[in-house]
């Protein structure tokens, strides 16, 4: 970044905004406010990785531009324990190595996330209670109760003397939400009072013209599909939704059936919910070694795998895969939840194995088993005519959510609006809110144990080897540069050895027609070789096939080899 950027420079009475995730994109949030000479970060959340990464689960947000100058970092206040708040915080930590804070239950599922990590002890976490107060550095945080699919979702008030932002985090406003504080109504209203300068807020559901609706009308649905079963039934849902959770298993008790958690992320959120006075008299849960003991219609099977993720509870039970647990012909399987965009194929995919199987399949197409987290418009009108900020900044989704939740703070009279975008740091005081300088953002892949950009040459490879297979041809040369055998050459997905004899055939004369066709010294030059040798190849395949296959060539020599 150029030393006179705006962000090498804040002065004293200047407020910024900066996204370096979630702004243009659903997921892996991560947001920072800069005043005077001190970065707050608000959130630290993680994506999955689709198909077109091939080796790739989890992505994060790079935070380069924080990690340069984290003597200036005063702190990371985490909203809500959803993966995409909180997920990159254990990856991350280390570079940033800034103080933590969080509400009970956040903390809770956080330091699960930290001890796996190694660093429970490096990296505490200091407790806010719901609706606290707390001061970061140079910015006064209170914290206000919404509703959203988790518990304890906070909208945040950051106050500087720069002036005051609300960041509203996920929420919807749910009057029954079942689990957990009501949307703080009365604080919200407050606000207006309180001249809020900007609302930096979730687009996920601009588009959508309904209110989101209650969890208690889940509840009621779910209660009587359950009812009207008659075999064995599994139900997928995102486990971090506690009021679904407990929906779940009182439909099972009200009629009749005992529940089995499956999957561990199920195992977690209940624990961290009873760590919090969450869900606490629940009927105690069924082992999996002892649900065959049971008539089919006296069990409920709580599963992770709603997403279609390889390997999830769901995922194993579908494809027969899992040691305790099986389904059969006329059972039925409920998706509470809806399909994160992206996960279409993998969702489809498990569910036509289920129904290949006989197994009934039940989604929120064919009944009302769920709700969003997040605000419809007529949520989002309402919030501005709470708050009446005088800036909208749209962030927490793609840009079509984001331009329509402009359009609607507009049509709410909001005077400026400015929807957020990765890496667009904006100068929210003093004067117009604008785009002030660009700094660096990006993507960081978990590919095994390490973090990699997205736009490394290791991906790139892996892509165009997925997308084109790669030949691997080693060649022994003589003393003169002249083949000592035939290549050796291996196809990765590109021929079948056993039926494309006549296309290795012509690989493997154009590797020798390529060495015949050069001169004595450049036989002698290993690079010279490998290179030509190289083209040929891929000539070859790219005249049969259309296709690019990463090609290596490694040279032998013999007379160097027999001199040794």
């Amino acid at each position: 970044m150029p030393l006179d950027s705006k962000a090498a420079k804040m002065k004293a009475d200047e407020l910024f905004f900066l996204p370096l995730g979630g702004a243009g994109e659903i997921g892996m949030n991560l947001n920072l406010y800069g005043y005077g000479d001190q970065w707050l970060m608000v959130d630290l959340g993680i994506t999955f990785a689709g198909p077109e990464l091939p080796g790739v689960d989890v992505l994060m947000p790079d935070p380069r531009f924080i990690v340069e100058r984290r003597d200036q970092l005063a702190g990371l206040l985490l909203t809500h324990a959803h993966e995409d708040h909180i997920g990159a915080v254990p990856y991350l930590w280390k570079q940033l190595q800034c103080p933590l804070y969080a509400t009970p239950f956040t903390r809770s599922m956080l330091e699960r996330k930290l001890k796996e990590a190694g660093l429970f002890e490096a990296a505490p976490i200091t407790e806010i209670p719901m609706s606290g107060r707390v001061s970061i550095g140079k910015f006064d945080i209170e914290l206000i109760t919404l509703t959203h699919s988790i518990p304890e979702p906070n909208a945040v008030v950051i106050r500087t003397a720069a002036g005051n932002v609300l960041h509203t985090g996920d929420w919807k406003l749910d009057d029954d939400p079942l689990v957990g504080d009501n949307f703080d109504e009365a604080r919200l209203k407050a606000l207006a009072d309180e001249d809020i300068l900007a609302m930096v807020c979730d687009s996920t559901n601009a588009l959508n013209a309904e209110e989101t609706g209650s969890e208690s009308e889940v509840r009621e649905h779910l209660m009587e599909l359950v009812g009207g079963l008659e075999q064995r039934v599994a139900i997928a849902c995102f486990a971090s939704n506690v009021a679904r959770f407990e929906t779940i298993v009182r439909a099972a008790e009200a009629h009749g059936r005992r529940v089995a958690l499956l999957g561990r992320s199920m195992h977690r959120i209940h624990e961290a919910a009873r760590e919090n006075g969450y869900m606490p008299d629940l009927p105690p849960f069924l082992s999996e070694k002892d649900i065959d003991y049971l008539p089919r219609n006296e069990v409920l099977l709580l599963c992770t795998g709603s997403q279609g993720e390889p390997r999830s509870a769901l995922w194993r039970i579908a494809h027969g895969d899992h040691r305790e647990v099986h389904l059969d012909e006329g059972d039925a399987v409920i998706f509470s939840s809806r399909v994160i965009p992206g996960n279409e194929t993998s969702i489809f995919a498990l569910q036509n194995t289920l129904v290949s199987r006989g197994i009934d399949v039940i989604t929120d197409d064919d009944a009302f088993i769920h709700v969003s987290g997040h605000p419809g418009r007529p949520e989002l009108a309402q919030m501005y005519q709470w708050v009446r900020p005088r800036v909208a900044v749209p962030v927490h989704g793609e840009q079509r959510h984001l331009m329509a939740h402009a359009d609607l703070a507009r049509e709410c009279q909001i005077p400026e609006q400015i929807p957020g975008q990765n890496g667009a740091m904006i100068r929210l005081a003093p004067g117009r809110a604008e785009v002030v300088d660009h700094v660096p953002s990006g993507r960081l892949a978990l590919e095994g144990s390490r973090l990699i950009g997205t736009d490394s040459l290791i991906l790139k490879e892996r892509q165009r080897m997925a997308y084109n297979g790669a030949i691997a041809v080693t060649l022994a040369l003589n003393g003169k540069g002249a083949l000592a055998s035939a290549p050796l050459v291996t196809f990765h997905g590109v021929y079948d050895e056993n039926l494309d004899e006549d296309q290795i055939d012509d690989v493997i004369d154009a590797i020798e027609q390529a060495l015949k066709g050069l001169r004595a010294a450049q036989r002698r030059d290993d690079d010279v070789v490998a290179e030509e040798v190289r083209i040929a190849v891929r000539r070859s395949v790219r005249r049969d096939l259309e296709k690019k296959p990463v090609t290596t060539v490694h040279v032998v020599r013999l007379d160097r080899a027999e001199s040794d």
